[in-house]
């Protein structure tokens, strides 16, 4: 057991002091534990000459501490006492009233909050030390200059991460011109952020972030929200649970940072709230009240919680409001009340509604949502007032209707605008550690396993070779935000047979993210299988579970058969270009599996009452017990449900008893819940939350023991892990007794920490695919020319272009780097494709990779925007001179930065530092317009793009002759062919959206006109967009290269 007990302040306390807020300023302290790194201990000469001393030295030396004699060594001892700090002269003097920096004398200098919020960014970080700029000089020097020109100053500091040590000479930097308007779409915001650790504040410099219901309600505000993580110190990571009370100085200063808020100069951050994934990251939000408004009256707007007398419950039900979403602003709801589907003590339609088609195609337009046949998707995650879950798509819902059931209202609140957090859509199914052990346990061979790796890996080595190979396997591997099909869509487009820097250096970084997740997950990919959304069968066709059917069973495959739940599945076949049914025997799970029920085998049916649901399993109302609680526990309210009808990995038991998983009650207090009762939950929760150790004692268990998942400890561990899942909501954690607690690991679960002799090299199956894959190293091709089909594409392109895009870069790669700064990510390649090797670990890996997703559109947005804006046109003639633009502003970059290093590093082995050379990824904010003007789709259309002097020579390129060095294999190009029949079709398809775009024209809320300004206009003539349409038959499709 640690018999160290940890300490967060080393302090004069006083009666006060409990009482005060966090900051990154200690209050008198003793030791400031995070902000002082040398320590100077004196002894007398006597004490040098002792045993103990001696004694000392050998205990430094035991830790690696060496010890040097140096005469010359000298300090330099401050003569005035105590040490001056920054905060001296920014900071207002206690119990001074008047914000007037006159009244208080020349030594109190008054900064506007944005610098003084992005000053402690930087000390926090330690890249201007307080002790440092103590000189008024420069905190003078930081007021005088213009605010904006400050501001960037110190976040170029921030993003830089270089120490400065004489904070003066920040004023000496050199960087571009860059464009400083801080123009982001309207839905996101520059949210502020700090992680409180044991001993220290860290500041993060302002990041744009997608919007939630509150923060877009009070967004004259925006700037008073905070968003707080509780975290460990930069190499601990996660505070984690404990059993004992040596972290108790920990989770007090968590507590105290909760009760009494966070100061940061003049303003005062106090607790709000925080939402449901937030909390499980040990995250919330703050707010700094004003005199117009405060954090109770914001919670207080939100809806009416007097009535919920359990604590989590109360907390689960304001995080509601913090989801992350996007509002729907064309058109109002109108809401009808419907029945739940119960039978006996389950509830079939479990956080699933309905709605309209005028609906669902509403929201497709206002978000822009591609489908591969043009629907719109067949359901929604949303939030509206109090209620949550998934509506799908209807024929019982008409004009603006939504039907709620009672399962998904949660609160009443006056807010009745509709909140999309996602959407259906198709993604690759994905075998893993936990699902692997429950299959191999019930009976898959393990030689199963390794065909499906080895199959995988094969086709890997092949992505960056062939193109037809690339193409096919980015089709089949979506991932959930589907830069696959955009990576794919570059592949169609030729951009891999010439060998463009920036897209095999995505190949090559999706390689290694594959690879990298074989290696830690055992992430396989599935051909045979989908993970989609589940909603409920509407229409009662689907034969449910039946105890009585599974209890006659004979012993024929028909009878077996007959016995099997249904289920319906339709998905789009990128090899087939078309929605398919699946029928045929499959299995249905959730993530995680550690039961072995919890992987149920079911019929996939087709049913033509079904047949409009497209990239949702649909579940049976019918039954004895619904589906979606057998598969760990589900329901409907916005899980993803794993289908795999790969007929290998079909167990021979299908009807395995499933885990009854009735939650455990709460407990109701008997009178109403306070902010104080949130906050200590908040703090029980971090300091109780075992969750991941179960997690990790369960794999440990069923690698040991010879049963597996089937042993009697994996069953215990998987009703504990489903009680610390629903901690959250009851209030009542899962404690990880000792007997439960393994003494020995398995080598793949890289417990590198524990000791040797704790350590085994498994010879399971999960230990035979850990030893099978070998890890691969990204590095990005800067070495390869950029694409003369788009360098000498003969666009036309203006100077007055060409200097807007070398402003907008910078500005762009500045927001890039502090993206990667922020989420600690290595390259540009990794924010632009979201497939990310490493990161900050802010959250799980598959949240992550969804919220990275969200980040990485709003940036494209934000930039794409600032582009129409120049232009003052979305049309492909405007801007596809910008584009080019930006594609040889880029490659100028790259070119002259390549012979710069080469002219100082002869060495053909040396290859370029990533982080010190120019960024790439501005070049393809716009990779369908590059495919078009690379593949020519426009020299007919829009000859007034062309330069004649060069038009012949680009027209030679698209022939396949050589030009500059470069021959493009015929191939590539891309041949469309629409009869009469297409022609008509894709007529009246546009004509359709056009009335469709007319009635958003006609009902578009303008929230931020700046941004909006061309969407009054976004279809142009009938002929101009067949044209367009030339391009894959839709510019944007992304599905059918």
């Amino acid at each position: 057991m640690d018999c160290w007990y940890r300490q967060t302040d080393i302090v004069h306390r006083h009666p006060e002091w409990p009482k005060l807020p966090v900051s990154l300023r200690k209050t008198n302290p003793i030791i400031d534990i995070g902000r002082w790194t040398t320590f100077r201990i004196t002894y007398d000469e006597d004490t040098v000459d002792s045993r103990r001393f001696a004694s000392l030295h050998e205990a430094l030396r035991d830790f690696n501490i060496e010890i040097k004699d140096d005469d010359e060594f000298k300090v330099d001892i401050p003569k005035v006492r105590p040490v001056p700090v920054i905060w001296d002269v920014c900071d207002e003097p206690e119990g001074t009233r008047s914000a007037s920096a006159e009244l208080m004398g020349d030594s109190y200098v008054l900064l506007p909050f944005s610098i003084r919020y992005q000053l402690e960014v930087c000390i926090s970080n330690g890249f201007i030390s307080e002790y440092a700029a103590t000189n008024e000089a420069f905190v003078h020097r930081l007021k005088d200059i213009e605010e904006r020109k400050a501001l960037a100053l110190l976040e170029h500091v921030a993003t830089d991460k270089k120490v400065y040590w004489n904070p003066m000479e920040i004023f000496d930097i050199l960087f571009p011109k860059a464009s400083t308007r801080r123009k982001i779409p309207a839905y996101c915001c520059m949210m502020h952020a700090t992680t409180v650790t044991p001993t220290m504040v860290y500041w993060d410099t302002p990041s744009m972030e997608i919007t939630n219901r509150v923060i877009r309600n009070f967004s004259q505000y925006s700037d008073r929200f905070l968003r707080v993580r509780f975290k460990g110190e930069k190499l601990e990571g996660r505070i984690n649970s404990t059993n004992h009370n040596t972290m108790d100085e920990i989770f007090t200063r968590i507590k105290r940072t909760m009760s009494n808020g966070i100061k940061l100069g003049n303003r005062k951050y106090e607790f709000l709230a925080f939402g449901n994934s937030q909390f499980r990251e040990h995250g919330a939000y703050f707010f700094a009240s004003d005199s117009q408004i405060g954090a109770a009256q914001i919670r207080g707007w939100m809806g009416e919680f007097s009535d919920i007398r359990n604590i989590a419950k109360y907390a689960a039900r304001i995080g509601q409001c913090f989801s992350t979403t996007r509002a729907i602003y064309t058109c109002s709801v109108q809401l009808q009340r419907i029945h739940d589907v119960t039978r006996g003590a389950y509830t079939f339609s479990d956080g699933v509604g309905r709605m309209s088609r005028f609906l669902a195609q509403m929201t497709q337009q206002e978000l822009h949502i591609k489908t591969p046949d043009r629907d719109p998707p067949s359901a929604y995650q949303f939030r509206l007032g109090g209620c949550k879950g998934m509506l799908v798509l209807s024929s019982q819902a008409r004009g603006q209707e939504i039907h709620i059931r009672p399962s998904q209202e949660k609160f009443p609140a006056e807010h009745q605008g509709l909140e999309v957090i996602r959407w259906s859509q198709f993604s690759m199914a994905t075998l893993n550690r936990q699902l692997i052990s429950v299959l191999s346990s019930l009976g898959v061979s393990d030689s199963i396993f390794h065909q499906k790796l080895q199959r995988m890996l094969s086709s890997l080595e092949e992505i960056t070779k062939d193109d037809k190979a690339a193409m096919s396997l980015l089709q089949k591997y979506i991932d959930p935000n589907e830069m696959t099909l955009t990576i794919s869509q570059m592949v169609s487009d030729g951009f891999l047979v010439v060998q463009e820097p920036f897209l095999v250096s995505l190949l090559s970084l999706w390689r290694a993210w594959q690879i990298k997740y074989l290696k830690e997950k055992a992430k396989i990919v599935i051909d045979g299988g989908a993970c989609v959304l589940g909603v409920m069968d509407e229409t009662g066709t689907l034969q449910g579970f039946s105890n009585e059917k599974i209890q006659n069973i004979g012993t024929s495959h028909e009878d077996r058969l007959s016995a099997l739940p249904e289920i319906f599945l339709k998905v789009y076949r990128a090899d087939e270009k078309r929605y398919c049914v699946i029928e045929g025997v499959c299995l249905l799970a959730r993530n995680p599996s550690l039961h072995p029920g919890d992987i149920r085998v079911v019929k996939a049916v087709n049913k033509r009452e079904l047949g409009d649901l497209k990239d949702v399993v649909v579940l049976p109302q019918l039954g004895d017990r619904d589906i979606a609680s057998m598969c760990s526990g589900g329901d409907l309210d916005g899980d993803d449900y794993l289908v795999i009808w790969d007929q290998d990995l079909i167990p021979e038991d299908w009807f395995r008893t499933p885990m009854d998983y009735t939650p455990v009650k709460g407990v109701n207090l008997d009178r109403p819940v306070t902010v104080n009762d949130v906050t200590s939950f908040f703090v029980n929760y971090m300091k109780n939350d075992c969750l991941p150790k179960i997690a990790h004692a369960h794999m440990a268990w069923s690698d040991l023991l010879p049963r597996g998942v089937e042993e009697i400890k994996c069953i215990r561990l998987a009703k504990m892990h489903s009680d610390a899942v629903d901690y959250n909501k009851t209030g009542q954690p899962a404690y990880l007794s000792r007997e439960l607690r393994p003494r020995k690991w398995p080598h793949f679960m890289e417990k590198n920490y524990k000791p040797k002799d704790q350590i085994y090299t498994s010879k399971k199956i999960l230990g035979q695919l850990y030893d099978a894959v070998d890890r691969v190293d990204f590095y990005p091709n800067f070495e390869m020319p950029f694409d003369q089909r788009i360098l000498e594409s003969g666009i036309v392109v203006k100077d007055e272009l060409v200097e807007f895009s070398k402003e907008l870069k910078v500005s762009y790669d500045l927001t890039m780097r502090r993206i990667m700064a922020q989420q600690e990510i290595r390259t540009e390649f990794e924010v632009w494709s979201t497939f990310v090797l490493n990161h900050a670990n802010q959250s799980k890996d598959y949240k992550f990779h969804e919220e990275l997703g969200r980040i990485s559109k709003s940036l494209r947005d934000r930039f794409q925007g600032e582009c129409y804006d120049k232009i003052g046109s979305r049309q492909f003639e405007h801007v596809a001179p910008l584009v080019v633009a930006m594609y040889k502003v880029t490659s100028d970059e790259v070119t002259a930065a390549l012979v710069e290093f080469h002219s100082t590093n002869p060495s053909p082995d040396l290859k370029p530092k990533i982080n010190s050379f120019p960024m790439i990824s501005f070049a393809w904010l716009f990779p369908d317009i590059l495919g078009r003007i690379a593949l020519r789709y426009f020299e007919d259309s829009d000859p007034a793009l062309v330069n004649p002097a060069v038009d012949t020579q680009a027209t030679e390129l698209k022939a396949g002759k050589e030009t500059g060095g470069v021959k493009i294999d015929q191939d590539v190009e891309k041949v469309t062919t629409l009869i009469t029949d297409d022609l008509i079709s894709l007529f009246d398809d546009l004509l359709s959206e056009a009335s469709l775009e007319q009635s958003l024209e006609n009902q578009m809320i303008e929230e931020d006109a700046n941004l909006v300004e061309d969407e009054a206009d976004i279809m142009p003539s009938a002929i101009d967009s067949l044209q367009n349409m030339l391009h894959d038959s839709d510019e944007d499709n992304l599905y059918d290269p």
